[in-house]
């Protein structure tokens, strides 16, 4: 019984790599915080694949809630082999600096960057005891040029670019491999807001990416064909840098 579980997985790029994956033949742990409806739309989507889903309802961000929640499924099943982790839920909150609250600053912090720390703490015991694994991160164009107005976000994504490159060195020799994904500008609930038609004439390949070009290179890093790929962030932005 072969498990991937994917972060903030009920929509968005979340929900397209927990699709993909499942159509690898992987049972999915569906993380979720409080979208309950749309969670049960992509466990049925996948489910329908033949395979397995399991709905994890926690916050990224709470510790507690990881290891009553997460914890608990790894405790009851010894058996089942999680092999690929995408540490994907993420959040924005943006506005320029000299305006952020402690509070904005703080919640996008425990969001993004220390539910990395979290979550991937408590799987990484069993990948190494089974010398097999793949972490995926995704991070963000963001944390590779700075957008104004994402301190806080920027920041929370290159500090996951940091920590991919560190535990890629500590972790390589136990068959694990843990790269991060940075997309531009993909159309999601995210980035509804935005500007597309304006934005799209800053990007060559002149559009906005799709959740499921992303998920396609999830999946490629998530492969044995990906095994000496490692430490790396890979961008997928239509060549806007």
């Amino acid at each position: 019984m072969k498990f991937a579980l994917v972060t903030g997985s009920s929509r968005g790029i979340g929900k397209a790599i927990a699709i993909k994956l499942g159509s690898m033949g992987y049972n999915i742990l569906l993380n979720y915080q409080s979208n309950e409806s749309e969670a049960m739309l992509t466990k049925q989507e996948i489910e329908e694949m033949g395979r397995e889903v399991t709905l994890l309802k926690f916050d990224v961000a709470d510790k507690q809630q990881i290891d009553e929640v997460l914890g608990s499924w790894l405790e009851k099943n010894p058996d089942g082999e999680l092999e690929i982790l995408v540490n994907n839920a993420g959040i924005r909150d943006d506005v320029f600096m000299i305006w952020m609250t402690d509070e904005q600053w703080k919640k996008v912090i425990d969001t993004n960057l220390n539910s990395f720390f979290f979550v991937t703490k408590a799987v990484l015991d069993g990948m190494i005891t089974r010398k097999y694994g793949r972490i995926i991160n995704i991070v963000s164009l963001s944390a590779l040029r700075g957008l104004p107005g994402q301190v806080n976000y920027s920041a929370s994504k290159a500090g996951i670019i940091g920590a991919t490159k560190v535990l890629a060195q500590e972790v390589g020799r136990r068959g694990i491999t843990v790269n991060a994904i940075a997309p531009g500008f993909i159309r999601t609930d995210m980035t509804s807001e935005l500007n597309e038609k304006e934005l799209k004439n800053t990007i060559p390949v002149q559009r906005f990416g799709t959740a499921e070009e992303v998920a396609e290179l999830a999946a490629f890093l998530a492969s044995e064909k990906a095994s000496y790929i490692s430490g790396q962030t890979i961008s997928i932005n239509g060549g806007l840098y």
